[in-house]
């Protein structure tokens, strides 16, 4: 394992928030913050934007469960697991990252200038580091807890994020395709509601028709007692040009068949980029974030 491995000012509300379906499950991510299934899923999301960047046009980041967008690490839900300790807390003792990981914990850091890692951002403060003056954000999150602190931590963003309370599954239908045709949909509900699993292709079978040249990136958990495998086969099935499939275990499955051993994306139109990228990165995310020798990753696609 290694040990030498390793974001501006504070002013955010970061109240430890919880994501929930239309069920109103209590899926609390603050607990969960920093793990390293978000280091898997803010990096990638992170290549995705500055892939974007590449070009002087605008995008659209569009984020279907949102949450409170930063989550504090140092109090509340986080410390009661602490499992930031072994996800972005390893990264930032790391002295030796690739180029492209050292870019997503160089933001991490800016929301941290004392040097002390307190605060930790979620999917839309990633986005909003990438973001430029013609770019925009629009986040859903149907809590209302979570939509009080996603609309405080971007009250100073004016027009440039828009923060609706609703269903993002829903939400779709409404703001595809972007203005600009250029754009990327992260979708990551918690998957407590088992229907999370049929909703998740049917929204981007739909999503597709409507946007179809658009960039999609699907977050799941590894969880034996989930149909995991079943999702990422419906997703690669899917009418898009091309996928790319990305999965990260830190560990042997647990005997007992509970517990998440790791986490996966699925990437709809990826960038032509994204595949050497993480072929370089994700063998050392395995031994940076190792919990045991059943630590692996996979990585498969299907060009354009």
């Amino acid at each position: 394992m290694r040990n030498s491995c390793p974001m501006r000012g504070n002013g955010y509300n970061v109240v430890a928030s919880f994501s929930v379906s239309p069920t109103m499950l209590s899926y609390r991510h603050a607990f969960h913050a920093g793990n390293h299934a978000d280091v898997l899923k803010h990096f990638v999301l992170h290549q995705l934007l500055q892939y974007l960047n590449q070009k002087d046009k605008p995008w659209w980041f569009i984020d279907t469960h949102a949450g409170a967008g930063v989550y504090r690490l140092d109090r509340g839900y986080a410390q009661k697991n602490a499992e930031h300790a072994s996800g972005i807390m390893r990264l930032w003792q790391c002295a030796d990252l690739p180029p492209a990981l050292a870019g997503y914990v160089a933001l991490v850091r800016g929301m941290n200038p004392d040097g002390a890692l307190r605060l930790y951002p979620g999917s839309p403060r990633v986005a909003q580091g990438c973001m430029r003056e013609g770019d925009r954000l629009r986040l859903f999150e149907l809590h209302p807890a979570d939509v009080q602190s996603l609309r405080e931590n971007f009250r100073a963003a004016g027009r440039q994020v828009k923060v609706e309370q609703a269903d993002g599954f829903a939400g779709l239908k409404a703001v595809l395709p972007p203005p600009p045709r250029r754009g990327l949909v992260l979708i990551d509900p918690p998957y407590e509601d088992k229907q999370d699993y049929r909703r998740v292709p049917e929204a981007l079978q739909l999503a597709l028709q409507r946007f179809a040249t658009g960039m999609y990136a699907v977050w799941y958990p590894m969880l034996q007692r989930t149909p995991w495998k079943t999702l990422v086969k419906a997703l690669q099935r899917l009418p898009a040009k091309g996928w790319l499939h990305v999965g990260l275990a830190v560990q042997t499955p647990a005997a007992d068949g509970f517990g998440m051993y790791g986490s996966g994306m699925l990437v709809l139109n990826p960038p032509w980029t994204l595949h050497a990228t993480l072929g370089e990165v994700m063998p050392f995310l395995v031994e940076a974030l190792a919990i045991d020798p059943g630590a692996t990753f996979l990585l498969e696609a299907q060009p354009a």
